[in-house]
Parts: structure tokens; C-alpha cells; sequence
């Protein structure tokens, strides 16, 4: 395989809604530049970019793929995207690592739904973009209202360097403002005919090529004077002033095509091939602490790994784009995180599911190899001491829920390979709470949680089980209570006895000093799980000896662990214990634990017991005629309103929810926003659960003690 320079290469990264064509695009360039000898179509399973078993089943993208394509010496990276928001992971990775981002939106309706989500990251990274107008042959292609919606959600920087001459099932010609032509198409798509503009269409294409013209001058001085001086700027200038404004973020050029058709898809290659970016005309890189890495082809080689597969039969693939230097078969470098040393033995470029050796990379490329032993995404290979690149920081999850093996056997195996899709996709987190003692999925939507069942059943051919994750609730008292209790046990030989006087209260950081009783010593201990216990040690006279106080406190704690109302964590509870007896003989540890443990547990239910819930601050940003929607569900799942704002179009509505409602929410609001609304929940603090609701939950927690014995 040729071996191209680092002026040469392009990255593309295929963006949009699902549905938008991105796959037969790269079907179609593939196709174009003889890659491939025909074109695969999604419906088909046939596709390079679609190779995946889930992916045959759904009949849409699940994982981002990499492949390439070569037009008129240039090479172009492709990597193609899934236009789902449940993959948002493998979107933001792709548009980290590429220089141009390409945005494909359908004729027919426009910006859609994910499009503004996706658009967010492409921003935040400020890549260079080319928005291109897919499917103008759909019977209800419309041109102008596209265009509307992409300067609507994208702005002014949105610059038509394409028009249709016709849309809709007919659609074959478009007017090109750069080369001030019309290319007509074959009814079969393909090469077009190059021809004058139509006299019915020179004033519309002049017009916009003016536009063109002005927004390109208006990103260099030089050009700009040029511009002034003779009213127009030929195509070399054109080039210049476009390249220029796509590198400031200030052009996105857009583009009009037929990919199903194969209609202008070779003009889009050319234009990627003569004026997107390469990486060295990029920024360069961050480091973690605020460092640049330099895109230099005569550095030292740094690697960056931005996605980690796990292919049956094959292993681990890590792919990377080398940001500096170059990097031949057999290399050896270091991975600071993994602190490694790394062979890379074979060196691949990826098309799909295929494989190509090659003996080096250079600067800018994008490739693969196969089964490093510690290095995962977001590792950086390089020299010992090297530059660690910034992290690809990725979204927290919205849903959860709580998954077991079928065979309860596969514990350990679960565990193995839940860690294995995680390191594949790190926008699933898995959580082994003990608390709840539950493993816990946390991913971003119910189809994310949806796909990683499937491949545990499919992939891995183990058959789990979903369940609804439980809730960590905490306990705590509401007034004072005082309890006696003896415990006493008598079976032949020593026995067991113990008695304690405690009294016990709420506890808030600044409360009064305990004063009922002369106070000893006092120890006061931080909750792993927050809050504290005060335990105060009042006893006089020798009632019970100072070496079983901490056997009654470890009594307490145990009941703490697994509180009296529903099993959950007891917290912010001062306990003094006041009096007591014991026995010569009988008295020992274990006893006072237990009588500890009783004492505590008999106070803390006439002590006006309290079941406290986790509650979110949760902010929802929706369009405005869609808020009134997003209060009712809000409203409707025990939420309370504590804001709203406005901005560009859309509403701001903050909210306090509660953690048992909050999956449901996630899915409700999608719905009825028809996936325009963005949540963001963040913890804010325990609450007291509603009167009605504690009941129900003491009567479960009672009911399941009595089956359990």
C-alpha cells in the first residue's frame, strides 16, 4: 500500500442523524476511488462501514469504523459514525481525532433530532466542518429549508457552495459557486457532465457566488484587498480564503448530493482532497497539564489510542492516530499510564472488518495494531518521559439498572466480561455496589443498555437478567428515645449476659453538648456512606466495665449497616449509653454487642424513624414549545421546579427529583420531546421520603424478612 505524506492524508469524520446517509456515503466514496468494486447497501448487511452481527440485526451504525479511500493522490480516513444518541461515545471519540468534520443532514427534514447534540462536540472541539445536503432525490427534498435549519443551529458560518437545479426523484444537476458550473449527472449517478449555468439560473448563481466570495475574503487581509481591488477572487483564492475560515471555524462550507445515486460525491473528495485541513495545518495537541504536542513530521513519534475493539477469534485492536513523527512495524514504545513498553509488531489500516499490513505511519494517519498488553483509550505511546495527551473526556451515564446471570454460576465470568465491553466502550459504567448488593449498568439510554444485553447473550452467549437497580435510601430519627435491654443466655456452663441503658438523638454538626448524663469520653465517627454516629460513653461507677463499650458500639454500627426501617444505611444518630449490668462470668464481648445492637435497634423505632431518598438537581434544556411537556413529566415524577430560563429558542427548566424517579424520567422526557430535549442530573442531597411512600417501602422490607426466615 502507497505510503502518503503527513500534506496528503485526511481525516473525515461521517456525522449526522440516523438515517442520513452517512454509511452509503462511504459506501459511495469507496465505491468512486475503486476501493471497492460495487457498493455494499445497509438493508443488505453488505456494507464495509456496517460489519457488525448488531448492526445486521438493527439495520443502522452501532460502532464507529474506520476505513480509507485514495482520490487523485490523497489519502482519506474515514470513519463513520452511529446517528444515535445511546452512541454518543463513539461520536465524540471520532470527532476528537479527525481535522475535518463532515455533517451530513437529510433533505427531507433538515437539522433532526441528535444533530444539535452532535453539532455541540464538533464545536467544542472547533473543528473544521463541511455540512453536505444528502438525499436531494427523496420525493420531499427540500433545499432552502435545510439550509435554514442548518444556519439556524449552526449560524452564518453555514456558506452554500452548492445548489440543486432540481430535487426531488428527478434530482441530476447542481449549480457549483466555486467553479461556477453545472454538473449534470447520469440517471445512474457517477462522473458528471461539466456545463455552462443555465441562463435561468446565472442571476441565483451569482448571487451566491458573491456570498461565497465575500465570506472567503473576509477571513485574510491579503485577499480581502485583493478583493477590493478587482471585485472577485479567482479559484486558487477561493481555496485559500475557504481553508483559512474552516481552520478559524468561521466557514462551513455546504455541499449537495445524492450518495444513494452516486451523485456528487467526487466533487467532495476533490474538495477534501484541495482545501480541508490536514493535521499539520491544525492547532496542536494539548497535554494533560496544559503542554503541546506539536504535529511535526520529524518529532519524535507519539501515538494517541482513541478507541480499543475486542474482534472474536483476533483479540484486542487498539487504534490510534499517530500525532507526531512516524511509527514503523516492530517499534517499541512506552506507555506512561500502562507504565509498559509496547511492541507494536504488525501495523494495519483498517477498512472495516479488513485489515491491511503496512511497514510504517506516518505523522497524521490513522491505523491499528493488534494486542498490547496494558494500553487502553485515552494511553498515549511515545518516548519514555513523552507528553500524556489530554483525555477524551466522555459523557456520564442517564439510565441504570441492575444485571444478573442467568445461571448464577457466571458471576465471576460476568465480571470479566462486563470489564471487557467497558473497555471497549466507556460510556458504559459498571458499578458492583455493596451496598445494594447489586451490579449496577450505568449507560446513556435505554438502547445503550439494550445492545449490551445483546452482545452478553449473542457475543459472549451468556443469558442475563435486567432488573430495576435499587435505591440507596438512608434512615435516620427525628426525636429522642431512650431503651433498656438485657440480653441473657443460659446453655450449660458459662452463658451470656449483658445489659444497656442508651438514649438516643439527631445529630447536627453544632448541637448543645449531651448534658442528661455526665459524658466521659466521647468518639464521633464519619460514615462511609455520610453523615455521622456520636457515641458517647456515660457510664459511673463501674456499671459496666469500660472494655465492652466498644463491643456495644460495634453492635450499633452492625445495626447502622443494615438500618431497622428498611435495611439501608443509618446515619447523623448521637447515641449515649448511660447504665448497664453485667455478670462475673457470663459478661463477655458477643453479649454486649447484642444487647448493643437490640438497644439501639428497639430506640430507634419509637425515635420517630425517617426514610431519606437521594434527590438530583436535574436541568433540562428543551425547545419552547416543548416545555410545557417536560413540566408535566417533571411535575408528574414528585419533581419540584426551582427555575427556568430561556435561550435562543429553547427552555432551561431546573428541577429537584428524586433518584427512584429519575430512569423513568430520562426515557419520558426523550419521548415527549421526541429526543430534543438534553437532561443533566447531578446529586444534591438526602430528602425525607414522602409519608406514604416510606410505609410501602418498610412494608416490602418487612415482608421480605419474614419470607427470608
Amino acid at each position: 500500500m502507497k505510503t502518503y505524506d503527513e500534506k496528503h492524508i485526511r481525516n473525515i469524520v461521517l456525522l449526522g442523524a440516523a438515517k442520513s446517509g452517512k454509511t452509503t456515503l462511504c459506501e459511495t466514496m469507496l465505491f468512486e476511488a475503486g476501493i471497492i468494486p460495487r457498493r455494499g447497501r445497509v438493508e443488505e448487511g453488505n456494507t464495509v462501514s456496517d460489519y457488525h452481527d448488531i448492526e445486521h440485526d438493527r439495520g443502522s451504525s452501532v460502532y464507529a469504523t474506520c476505513m480509507h479511500t485514495e482520490w487523485r493522490d490523497y489519502k482519506i480516513n474515514i470513519i463513520d459514525t452511529p446517528g444515535l444518541e445511546d452512541f454518543i461515545g463513539e461520536v465524540i471519540a471520532s470527532i476528537r481525532i479527525c481535522d475535518t468534520a463532515l455533517l451530513l443532514l437529510n433533505a427531507q427534514h433538515g437539522v433532526e433530532v441528535g444533530t444539535e447534540l452532535i453539532w455541540d462536540y464538533v464545536d467544542k472541539y472547533r473543528k473544521p466542518t463541511i455540512v453536505v445536503v444528502n438525499q436531494l432525490d427523496a420525493e420531499l427534498a427540500n433545499f432552502s429549508r435545510t439550509v435554514e435549519s442548518a444556519k439556524r443551529v449552526l449560524g452564518n458560518a453555514v456558506t452554500v457552495m452548492q445548489y440543486p437545479v432540481n430535487q426531488g426523484p428527478g434530482f441530476n444537476s447542481v449549480i457549483d459557486l466555486l467553479k461556477m458550473t453545472m454538473y449534470k449527472f447520469p440517471e445512474k449517478g457517477g462522473k458528471p457532465e461539466k456545463l455552462p449555468i443555465p441562463e435561468s439560473e446565472k442571476e441565483q448563481a451569482e448571487k451566491l457566488h458573491n456570498e461565497l466570495v465575500e465570506k472567503a475574503a473576509e477571513n485574510d487581509d491579503t485577499l480581502m484587498e485583493q478583493y477590493f481591488e478587482k471585485g472577485n477572487l479567482d479559484e486558487d483564492e477561493l481555496r485559500q480564503g475557504l481553508k483559512i475560515g474552516m481552520l478559524k471555524h468561521d466557514v462551513f462550507p455546504l455541499f449537495c448530493l445524492s450518495a444513494l445515486n452516486d451523485m456528487g460525491s467526487g466533487r467532495l473528495m476533490g474538495f477534501i482532497d484541495n482545501v480541508a485541513l490536514s493535521a499539520v495545518d491544525m492547532p496542536p495537541e494539548k497535554g494533560e497539564k496544559g503542554e503541546t504536542i506539536a504535529c511535526d513530521p520529524a518529532g519524535p513519534p507519539v501515538l494517541f489510542v482513541f478507541k480499543t475493539l475486542l474482534e472474536p477469534h483476533i483479540g484486542k485492536l487498539s487504534f490510534f492516530k499517530v500525532l507526531s513523527g512516524e511509527v514503523k512495524a516492530g517499534v517499541e514504545l512506552y506507555n506512561e499510564k500502562g507504565n509498559t513498553a509496547e511492541r507494536l509488531n504488525q501495523l494495519f489500516i483498517a477498512d472495516g472488518k479488513n485489515r491491511n499490513n503496512v511497514e510504517v505511519l506516518r505523522t497524521g494517519d490513522i491505523g491499528c495494531t493488534l494486542k498490547l498488553k496494558n494500553t487502553l483509550t485515552n494511553h498515549t505511546l511515545g518516548e519514555k518521559g513523552s507528553v500524556q495527551v489530554e483525555a477524551i473526556h466522555f459523557p456520564t451515564p442517564n439510565v441504570r439498572v441492575a444485571i444478573e446471570p442467568v445461571n448464577k454460576g457466571d458471576d465471576e465470568k460476568l465480571s470479566e466480561v462486563l470489564a471487557e465491553i467497558h473497555m471497549e466502550d466507556p460510556t458504559l459504567e459498571i458499578e458492583y455496589n455493596r451496598e445494594l448488593k447489586q451490579v449496577i449498568l450505568h449507560g446513556q439510554g435505554e438502547l445503550h443498555l439494550a445492545l449490551t444485553k445483546w452482545r452478553l447473550e449473542h457475543i459472549y452467549k451468556m443469558p442475563i437478567d435486567f432488573i430495576p437497580a435499587k435505591i440507596p435510601y438512608r434512615e435516620t430519627i427525628r426525636q429522642g428515645a431512650q431503651s433498656t435491654y438485657r440480653h441473657k443466655k443460659q446453655s450449660g456452663g458459662s452463658g451470656q449476659f449483658a445489659e444497656v441503658y442508651i438514649k438516643i438523638e439527631p445529630y447536627y454538626d453544632g448541637m448543645p453538648p449531651y448534658k442528661e448524663h455526665p459524658v466521659r469520653d466521647t468518639e464521633t465517627v464519619d460514615l462511609n456512606w455520610g453523615g455521622k454516629l456520636v457515641f458517647n460513653n456515660c457510664i459511673v461507677g463501674g456499671a459496666i466495665d469500660t472494655r465492652f463499650l466498644p463491643s456495644i458500639m460495634k453492635g450499633i454500627m452492625e445495626k447502622m449497616n443494615e438500618g431497622p426501617l428498611t435495611g439501608s444505611y443509618v446515619r447523623d444518630i448521637r447515641v449515649s449509653v448511660y447504665d448497664g449490668k453485667m455478670h462475673p462470668v457470663d459478661s463477655n464481648d458477643i453479649s454486649f454487642k447484642i444487647a448493643g445492637m437490640m438497644a439501639f435497634k428497639d430506640a430507634f423505632h419509637q425515635a420517630a424513624p425517617l426514610l431519606l431518598e437521594p434527590v438530583y438537581d436535574v436541568e433540562t434544556t428543551a425547545p419552547d414549545d416543548m416545555a410545557g411537556d417536560v413540566m408535566g413529566e417533571l411535575q408528574s415524577r414528585r419533581s419540584l421546579i426551582t427555575g427556568m430560563d430561556s435561550e435562543n429558542g429553547y427552555q432551561i427548566i431546573k428541577a429537584r427529583t428524586p433518584q427512584a424517579e429519575l430512569d423513568k424520567l430520562f426515557a419520558a422526557l426523550r419521548n415527549v420531546t421526541q429526543g430534543k430535549a438534553r437532561v443533566k442530573a447531578v446529586f444534591a442531597e438526602y430528602a425525607a421520603v414522602p409519608g406514604e411512600l416510606q410505609k410501602k417501602l418498610m412494608e416490602e422490607y418487612r415482608s421480605v424478612e419474614l419470607v427470608g426466615g
